[in-house]
Parts: structure tokens; sequence; C-alpha cells
């Protein structure tokens, strides 16, 4: 890790967190373990730890971890701009340029993945291998009528939940949480469609993650799975496609995360393998 003398930018050497000064936004991360770096994305109203407390030790026990917490999130406080999944991708890009990483691993979950879906897609340099989880490249992938019901929640509905317990806990701002409510409720609103063609052009192996009752339709993952080269006879000269699909039994939308054993032992084998000539 490097570490500047810009003023913008903290670093407590100790517990390997700080703050970077990231197109105008006091973004905070975490960075734990060496070797080949892995940038963690979390979900929407959640932080490092909601998202990814049970598989972070696991993770950086073989490589350099950055987690992250994007606008309005977690540590990181809200600036007067819209929330997107394009300008939290452009985010975490910078971020990277700034810690003098060029290349990175990327993990992104739910909101997360979609995050990490428009980094290989505007800055496809940064990206050496991705893992989505819990992922749609359109709103046809989402299950029928759950956008509608989105709609119509109101913050407090989310009061008591480990989400909201963990905004109040370690938010700079607390009462900003109805704030971030509603640009995410209107980010969802303005979300577009990505072409096919536009999925196909990312060149980053992917490992795609559902829970088999996730949000996404399993038709849905394994479309996007044969978009990115996967689903195709791998007992062929050929071989097996750079592009994977793990679909989790018995696992929901919010749980996906949970399932630590199965994620770690895939993510591992996926990122340790070689990378396609």
């Amino acid at each position: 890790m490097k570490k500047s003398m810009d003023n913008s930018k903290t670093i407590n050497e100790e517990s390997r967190s700080g703050y970077a000064l990231v197109n105008g936004l006091n973004m905070y991360y975490e960075i734990h373990g060496t070797g080949q770096p892995l940038v963690l994305l979390h979900g929407a109203f959640s932080a490092i730890g909601t998202s990814f407390g049970k598989l972070l030790p696991s993770l950086a026990k073989n490589r350099q971890v950055i987690a992250v917490e994007l606008q309005g999130h977690g540590h990181t406080a809200d600036i007067d701009r819209p929330l997107t999944l394009e300008g939290m991708a452009d985010d975490t890009a910078t971020l990277l340029q700034q810690l003098g990483m060029e290349h990175a691993d990327i993990f992104g979950y739910s909101m997360g993945a979609g995050v990490a879906l428009h980094l290989a897609i505007r800055h496809p340099d940064v990206p050496r291998k991705l893992v989505l989880a819990s992922i749609t490249y359109n709103m046809d992938g989402i299950q029928p009528g759950l956008m509608d019901g989105l709609a119509n929640m109101k913050p407090e509905m989310m009061f008591g939940s480990p989400w909201h317990e963990e905004y109040t806990r370690i938010a700079p701002r607390p009462e900003d949480f109805a704030r971030l409510f509603a640009k995410k409720t209107q980010m969802d609103r303005q979300l577009k469609d990505l072409p096919a063609e536009t999925i196909q052009a990312i060149k980053a192996p992917t490992l795609l993650i559902i829970g088999d009752s996730d949000l996404v339709r399993p038709e849905h993952a394994v479309e996007m799975f044969r978009l990115l080269g996967g689903g195709v006879f791998g007992d062929t000269p050929a071989g097996l496609p750079n592009s994977q699909l793990a679909v989790l039994p018995g696992t929901s939308h919010v749980s996906v995360v949970d399932r630590a054993d199965w994620l770690v032992s895939m993510i591992d084998a996926f990122l340790n393998a070689p990378m396609p000539k």
C-alpha cells in the first residue's frame, strides 16, 4: 500500500483504514492482508460489516482485501450529488488509482455488484477478475413485482434491522438515513437496462453467484452467464469457459453473503486460477 502525502487522505497504519478524497467524496476504506488485491463492494443500505463480516477474515488470509464504503453508506458521508452506479464505479476506480493499484479483483454484492459491473464497463483495465453476487443487467432479470414492492417501502420499515443498526452506529450523520433511502429509491427508478453486447464486451473472467431464491431470476443468471461466454460443453479441446456460474441452494438474497463456507472456497478457487491467455 502506498501512503500519500496529500492532506486529503489520512491512513491509520495500525488498523489499515482511512479516508480518501475521491471526486468530492471523503471515501472510507479498510485494507486487510497482503497479496493480490481484492476490492469488496457492499450492498445497498449496508456497509463492510453487514455485507462482508462473515467473509472478510477468510478472504484476507491469502490476499490484500480493500473493503470500501460507497457514497452515503457506512463511514462515508453523503455529498450533494445523485446516487448512481456509474458515479460509485468512478469513485472506486479513482480510489484504487490513489492507492497505487492499477489492477484488482473485484467482488460486488447486490448494489455493489452493479457498481462492479459498471466499473468493468467504464474502466475495463481496472478489474483483473470479477465476482458478481446477485446481479442483473436489466430490469427483466428481477423477480416479477419485486421492484413495485420496494418502491412502496418507507425508511421506517428498516428501523431495527441489522443495516439500520450498523448505519446509526458508524455513519458520520446517523440522521441522514432517510436521505440515503430517498436517494437509493430515486436511483432504482432511473436504472437503465444494459445492452447484451455491452455484457459480451466484458473481458475480465467473471464468477456469477446467486441464491436459488434470490431477487435475481435463475433464468436471467444463466442468460448473463452465456453472454459472458459460459453455458458451453466444457469437455472439448476448447475446455471450460473463462466465466463461471454458481447457484447456492436454499439461499435468499439476504443470506447469499452468509454462506461463507461455500463462497470463500468458490471465490478462492476462481481467483487463484491462472488468468486465461
